[in-house]
């Protein structure tokens, strides 16, 4: 389960708790997909996206597509990651593995929130 996060909790103060640096939390219109950027511990700058979705509103590969179109070229993420409450299609996971952009479902989200599993820079 996922603890009760505010929208704004999830994205940014889980990546300031785990040691990145210059977090910036965008999630408005005309953010190109960058909901969260930071930096890791080891310097390189992330770019998360967060999907905020349903538990039968999984993230499909269109999402995928949209942000792989945009975070390494436009925002110059050296890790790309999707975290969602919820779960991915198929073709979510297959963009993402293809294109080197790691997803965190709402399982591998609870983890993180509660230290029991990984970051998505990990």
């Amino acid at each position: 389960m996922v603890p009760e996060v505010s929208r704004r909790g999830f994205r940014g103060v889980l990546c300031t708790r785990d040691g990145c640096s210059h977090a910036q939390v965008t999630g408005r219109a005309g953010d190109l997909g960058a909901d969260v950027v930071a930096y890791a511990p080891d310097g390189r700058k992330i770019v998360l996206q967060a999907k905020r979705f349903s538990g039968t509103h999984k993230v499909g590969g269109p999402d995928l597509q949209r942000f792989g179109g945009t975070c390494y070229t436009v925002h110059g993420a050296r890790v790309a990651a999707v975290v969602t409450t919820s779960t991915f299609t198929k073709q979510a996971r297959q963009y993402a593995a293809h294109h080197g952009i790691r997803l965190l479902d709402v399982h591998g989200l609870a983890a993180w929130a509660s230290r029991t599993g990984p970051a998505p820079w990990h």
